[in-house]
């Protein structure tokens, strides 16, 4: 004879995933919402209506304990009692969002990121492309809603959603550890096995190399940047001048600015070499500088800021888009100078290196990064300049 009351095994109870309610008998219910969520609830019929009352989350509420409270309120409806005040008023339970569990945990982590525009590319990331999953509960999101982010981005940026996907992975697992999603469920933003036999297969992504613009178009393509005059632009153009990688010069400060001798000193944290970068600024590129300062004296801060926030590098990749060159990289521009100084030039290779501030093992080749050869650097940082072209000269850019 099947049992009327206790008819699930707490392994059951782990193990199931269908949605709905699963009975125990006696009125309490185990359910399991579509988007995974897992709970108590108690059923019963108060003034001639059905009604449902909630025990608590499966994850604080055992199935034991369940057991006793609904034994409770079994008794409460005997005897004509509200079967609700078996559970003492309590404070209302706060609802955490991805979007205020993911601030947190960003805040939580950040410190060990050296690179303050790799925090903020998280930051905007999630906010710009999760979107749709700020304000769901971080216990509630399943695999319909990794997959609402995703699917418009999966194939037309492959790797921006494979690192939105891979930070969503890592948020949910933290929320998990926080005891704010259930121990047992698996992690709907996982790939392998998962994701990946529900999307389409990505078009393969080149690894170590970056779409770069021939260093002939170089100049043409100068001049129709300095014809923007959003700060999104000045900071390509400084980028370019300075061959410098996207991140150093996203994040670079009005306080590593020597004025003076006309050097950019970049510090050991914000390198990808750890180790202390000065770059001779071009007169072009000082220019440029002196423009955004007009009116400060001793401007503080990070140059390229907005309201006092780093701005992602996606802010250089939509210009390039924009201006019709949505084929090449900011990255690239570093390989446009490598071609341009190897091809063109007769400055040693190690000159050019060091400008590129790439990790040299040679000592010998090791100590032109030093005062020595901060003139002869100078000197190709300025032939560079000449080549793209003066701001409104015509004279390259045909």
């Amino acid at each position: 004879m099947a049992r009327s009351i206790n008819k699930l095994t707490a392994r059951e109870v782990s193990a199931l995933r269908t949605p709905g309610r699963h009975s125990d008998g006696g009125g309490l219910y185990f359910r399991i919402t579509p988007t995974g969520a897992r709970s108590w609830v108690f059923m019963t019929a108060m003034g001639g209506k059905r009604c449902e009352i909630g025990l608590g989350s499966a994850v604080s509420v055992s199935l034991a304990t369940a057991r006793k409270i609904a034994a409770e309120m079994r008794e409460a409806v005997v005897t004509g009692v509200d079967p609700r005040g078996v559970i003492a008023p309590k404070e209302p339970e706060r609802v955490v969002t991805f979007g205020t569990f993911t601030d947190e945990f960003i805040s939580d982590i950040e410190g060990g990121w050296k690179n303050p525009v790799h925090r903020q590319q998280w930051r905007n990331s999630l906010r710009d492309h999760a979107k749709a999953l700020r304000d769901k509960p971080v216990g509630q999101i399943g695999t319909d809603d990794v997959l609402d982010v995703l699917k418009p981005i999966w194939l037309r940026l492959p790797e921006t959603s494979n690192r939105v996907r891979g930070r969503i992975e890592r948020v949910l697992a933290a929320a998990k550890a926080r005891g704010l999603r259930p121990k047992d469920a698996p992690n709907p933003a996982q790939l392998r096995g998962h994701l990946d036999v529900l999307l389409p297969k990505q078009p393969k992504l080149s690894r170590g190399h970056h779409a770069a613009l021939p260093f002939a178009q170089a100049p043409a393509f100068m001049a129709q940047l300095r014809g923007r005059p959003a700060l999104s632009a000045r900071c390509l153009e400084f980028t370019i001048l300075t061959a410098a990688r996207s991140g150093e010069a996203l994040a670079a400060a009005w306080e590593e600015i020597d004025f003076t001798q006309k050097l950019w000193h970049i510090p050991a944290e914000r390198m990808k070499a750890a180790i202390e970068h000065v770059v001779p600024l071009s007169d072009a590129a000082f220019e440029l500088l002196e423009q955004l300062r007009k009116g400060q004296d001793q401007p503080k801060g990070r140059i390229f800021a907005v309201n006092g926030a780093i701005r992602s590098n996606m802010a250089m990749s939509m210009l390039l888009k924009r201006m019709g060159y949505g084929n090449i990289t900011v990255h690239g521009f570093r390989s446009t100078f490598r071609d341009w100084a190897g091809d063109s030039t007769t400055h040693p290779r190690e000159i050019i290196e060091a400008a590129l501030a790439h990790t040299i093992q040679n000592k010998a080749e090791r100590a032109y990064r030093r005062s020595t050869a901060i003139e002869r650097r100078r000197q190709l940082m300025e032939d560079w300049s000449e080549y793209l072209g003066k701001p409104n000269d015509t004279t390259n850019s045909s």
